[in-house]
């Protein structure tokens, strides 16, 4: 292989694993590589305002690709302020390949401006971490990193790339990165037989089913059974929500909503999920005596977790199901129609996201971190079809503008809105300008209630279990002084806006919002300030 620069080799071996775009916020110690980006072919550098925007942007695109995405930081500072993002991909198992550059190996030991130890910073908020120290392994390290991040369960790689490691002559051919293929079935016989023994089956799902593509095997499960099915930490499509055997998500907060559902099941099966990842989980089993519990996920670290479990399979969800669906047979077909209800005239929440499910067509994708607005908005856009609905997850407030324009940049053809809250949205409203920039037609609604009400509903909860009697929120949960103007911000940006506080104003709203062909703002003032 005829020898180039490192930073001309490492845009060979992106494209040849398929990845042309890069988000990024640039810096000094890789400007070698973003100047050699100038002359390759058919690349697009997405650039963010701020680093946690560049990993929500990526993280938005490999959910909706289903691939990895590309995402640059600067340094030492860079990566600090995306650390909560890359959690955020990190719960959610995004597949993001996230390179930084350093001043370089030989600097090792001057204790220089912005040294710092790249790969401890990034190991807690990632699938894996490391660092090139020599030219001979900077693309085998880089294809070690996309089979990393591919392989399920799926995570964030971090590659520190020292900038004498890049100017550095390489002489590595760029070859395809080797993906493992997971997707073998097990023998399911075993667990077939826990099965038919169910009288109180339940069914505990999570995005490990439609990283695998398995929501029409989980649903033919799921019918033989006759087991209602929940949600744990689930942030896409993992079976219609319109299904009579849906029931709902468990939440995110507290044991006891766990605990009340699946304590009456003699038999639970959980695929494709953590159990439980609740912020105050039940420290005992909220399982009762005597149940009978099977896991099925290709993340052996979910595998009994926190819980003994009865039949323990480490296999791909989708072949796993259908070997089991097959051999359980006894499928009921339920037929059933959804029709979208009627708002609360009063809920301007309500009459908003029924005028948009009204309008919008068979391309509409939603984005949602609605948080306390978001049961209303499924309510009336209930999450169906796979791809078509994505919810926030990992706890990172400010994913709803950033993942909106991903999703979007992911999928052109898309009409995609994203819903966000007041506070969630000031975390990376910077993301606007990126929009504006690459004319990225997405769409954003901001819940604007001018506070933080999921604390509010926390914080109530802390005072009932602890006998404390109800009283003034804090005032440090208030964002009604000074009232922030997201229409003037967004204009600021460069982005279309308009304010909406009536019902009346609703369709016209959406009609506008809808028909912009680039993107577009809304302020929904779904509360008043105090």
């Amino acid at each position: 292989m005829a020898k180039r620069p490192g930073n001309v080799a490492i845009f060979e071996q992106f494209t040849a694993d398929g990845i042309t775009r890069m988000f990024g916020n640039p810096g000094t110690v890789e400007q070698g590589m973003l100047d050699a980006l100038g002359d390759v072919r058919g690349f697009e550098y997405v650039l963010a305002l701020h680093e946690s925007v560049a990993v929500a942007m990526a993280d938005g695109y490999a959910r909706a690709t289903a691939r990895p995405a590309l995402v640059q930081l600067h340094s030492s500072v860079g990566l600090g302020n995306a650390v909560g993002m890359l959690y955020q991909a990190k719960r959610g198992h995004s597949p993001l390949l996230v390179i930084a550059g350093d001043a370089g190996v030989r600097y090792d030991n001057m204790d220089g401006q912005m040294a710092a130890d790249l790969v401890a910073m990034a190991a807690p908020v990632t699938k894996h971490a490391t660092r090139v120290t020599h030219p001979g392994s900077l693309l085998r390290v880089l294809r070690r990193a996309v089979k990393v991040a591919m392989t399920p369960p799926r995570g964030p790689v971090f590659v520190a790339l020292p900038m004498d490691v890049l100017d550095a002559m390489c002489d590595e051919p760029a070859v395809p990165s080797t993906i493992p293929v997971t997707t073998a079935a097990p023998d399911v016989d075993h667990v077939v037989r826990l099965l038919r023994t169910a009288r109180q089956p339940i069914i505990l799902m999570g995005d490990g089913v439609a990283v695998s593509g398995a929501q029409e095997e989980l649903t033919r499960v799921a019918e033989s059974l006759a087991a209602p099915v929940w949600g744990v930490d689930c942030s896409e499509v993992n079976m219609d929500a319109t299904h009579p055997l849906y029931r709902g998500q468990l939440g995110h907060m507290f044991g006891h909503v766990s605990a009340s559902v699946v304590g009456t099941a003699d038999v639970v099966l959980i695929v494709g999920t953590a159990v439980f990842p609740e912020v105050f989980p039940y420290l005992t089993t909220p399982f009762r005596a005597g149940a009978t519990v099977v896991q099925i996920d290709l993340d052996t670290h979910e595998i009994a977790k926190n819980f003994p479990v009865d039949a323990a399979v480490a296999a791909d969800p989708k072949a796993t199901l259908a070997a089991i669906a097959a051999a359980l047979g006894g499928r009921t077909r339920y037929e059933w129609s959804w029709r979208r209800p009627e708002p609360n005239p009063d809920d301007l929440m309500e009459v908003f996201a029924a005028e948009l499910a009204g309008q919008a067509n068979d391309r509409l994708v939603v984005f949602d971190e609605a948080l306390t607005a978001s049961p209303a908005l499924v309510r009336h856009l209930p999450p169906r079809r796979p791809g078509g609905y994505f919810l926030t997850r990992g706890g990172s407030l400010g994913v709803g503008i950033p993942g909106a324009i991903g999703v979007q940049l992911a999928r052109p053809g898309a009409d995609v809105v994203a819903f966000t809250g007041d506070g969630g949205s000031m975390y990376t409203i910077q993301a606007l300008w990126t929009a504006a920039r690459y004319a990225v037609p997405a769409k954003f609604v901001i819940c604007d209630n001018h506070r933080y009400e999921l604390l509010d509903r926390n914080i109530e909860q802390y005072w009932r279990e602890r006998g404390i009697a109800s009283h003034r929120h804090p005032a440090s949960f208030d964002l009604s002084h000074p009232e922030i103007g997201f229409a003037e911000l967004a204009r600021s940006l460069g982005v279309d806006a308009i304010r909406v506080e009536k019902p009346s104003q609703v369709p016209a709203a959406v009609r506008r919002m809808l028909a912009s062909s680039g993107p577009f703002l809304i302020d929904l003032v779904t509360g008043d300030p105090p």
